[in-house]
């Protein structure tokens, strides 16, 4: 099945304000980082919480050791997205987040809700990673 694009669709910028609004019930967005193997995009549950992004991942993996530059203090940038898309209606919105990956302490998630994100992958996910944004862009589609 091929599919042609709506001649009648109209594209708009969203504001950040509206782009946090968008995301705030929190759900399943994607991490993209520049990962060991080359550039990488994983599935997170994630939650918005004072602003900023929280998801879980597994201490010691994959997604753990990319994110880590090696320098103390120093967060990598990453980028955060989620979208909503209806094909059949011609309509959806994308938000994208970029900032720095801050990996949570001990202290600092024991300051957060108690439901403060649930993993995406079954398993031991205790470790918290916290993305602060940096830049806040999104677009909506709509059909004419």
């Amino acid at each position: 099945m091929s599919e042609t694009a709506n001649t009648t669709a109209h594209l708009e910028e969203l504001g950040e304000e509206e782009c946090l609004a968008l995301i705030s019930p929190g759900g399943i967005g994607r991490v993209a980082f520049g990962g060991a193997p080359g550039p990488t995009v994983l599935p997170v549950n994630y939650r918005v919480l004072d602003g900023a992004i929280v998801f879980r991942t597994r201490t010691g993996g994959a997604m753990d050791e990319d994110l880590r530059s090696g320098i103390r203090g120093l967060d990598i940038k990453i980028a955060f997205e989620v979208d909503d898309i209806d094909a059949a209606e011609h309509r959806g919105w994308s938000v994208l987040i970029q900032g720095p990956a801050h990996h949570m302490s001990k202290d600092e998630v024991a300051a957060l809700p108690g439901s403060a994100a649930h993993p995406w992958a079954g398993g031991d996910r205790d470790h918290y990673v916290r993305i602060i944004p940096m830049r806040i862009t999104g677009r909506r589609i709509t059909a004419l």
